[in-house]
């Protein structure tokens, strides 16, 4: 018998087909109530899921540029994935890639994202800390630093030294990494110099090159800190990336206090940046005459 308005009843070919959902985004925040993530078993799960569609992003770059690109356009930009010190546990996987084209699809990198923080979430409430944690802790960091993401990789870098670490130590490379990852965030991106030095008593950190680091932020030397950065990983260059605009802005203006002209060469170099960048970027008021950088004109009498 015919339905109200006309219609027959639906049989099983004309019943719409349940839409797919997303692994990664079925499930929610374990803050806004939901309680899936509450179960190691599924954290488990539900991490092998993000590292597969991180590794699925990368493939899909194809390019290294391109990778690159996908980082950028998440409004947090990216340098080259690096090589991290050798540990027991993955690090992040290394893509060879060569043209810079198209910030198409970054949605896979932004569910990443959020997949880390749902997980973080599930971690800390259930209080976990195994060799699981640390390892899920050691990638959301490492791939946080990678998009400069600090409001993700600064409150995991101090829930797994301060929560993780004292149950289920870190081998001596990984708190090494980390600590030096900290150190950094501290003095370049948050400017506190002094934490910083105290931070790497605290944890005795052994790591000459962010010493030298260190010691060039303390004493403004751009030149120096940029040597520094050409010399560390990709993850380590990516924080000290927070303290290049103030570090370079003081080199400027020792520029101006200290000379009349200079050559344009030695003003991009010393300053590791190209001209219309100093214009745009920075600032710069200065004149450009041939090859030579007019900083100050001498008055005539």
């Amino acid at each position: 018998m015919p339905n109200r308005g006309g219609r027959n009843s639906s049989g099983p070919w004309g019943r719409l087909k349940p839409v797919a959902q997303d692994p990664l985004e079925s499930i929610g925040l374990p803050s806004k109530g939901d309680t899936r993530l509450l179960d190691l078993k599924t954290q488990e799960n539900y991490y092998t899921k993000i590292v597969e569609r991180y590794m699925t992003f990368c493939s899909d770059a194809g390019q290294r540029d391109e990778l690159l690109r996908r980082f950028s356009s998440l409004e947090i930009s990216a340098s080259k994935p690096a090589s991290t010190p050798a540990s027991s546990r993955p690090v992040l996987p290394t893509v060879d890639h060569e043209k810079l084209q198209n910030p198409a699809n970054t949605k896979a990198l932004s569910d990443v994202m959020a997949a880390l923080r749902k997980l973080r979430e599930g971690i800390v409430a259930t209080k976990r800390a195994d060799d699981f944690a640390a390892q899920a802790y050691l990638f959301c960091i490492r791939l946080s630093i990678l998009v400069k993401h600090p409001e993700s990789y600064h409150p995991a870098i101090l829930h797994l030294l301060r929560s993780i670490h004292p149950q289920q130590p870190l081998t001596s490379i990984e708190l090494q990494e980390v600590v030096g990852y900290l150190v950094l965030d501290t003095a370049c991106r948050r400017g506190e110099l002094a934490e910083a030095f105290a931070l790497r008593r605290r944890y005795e950190l052994k790591d000459s090159k962010v010493n030298a680091a260190l010691t060039a932020l303390t004493h403004d030397n751009y030149v120096v800190f940029q040597k520094v950065k050409r010399s560390v990983d990709g993850h380590r260059a990516k924080i000290m990336e927070w303290a290049e605009g103030d570090v370079r802005m003081h080199t400027l203006k020792c520029f101006g206090r200290t000379y009349f002209s200079v050559e344009l060469d030695f003003l991009e170099k010393t300053t590791g940046s190209k001209w219309l960048d100093l214009k745009q970027a920075d600032g710069v008021g200065w004149d450009l005459e041939g090859s030579k950088v007019v900083i100050r004109k001498v008055r005539a009498r």
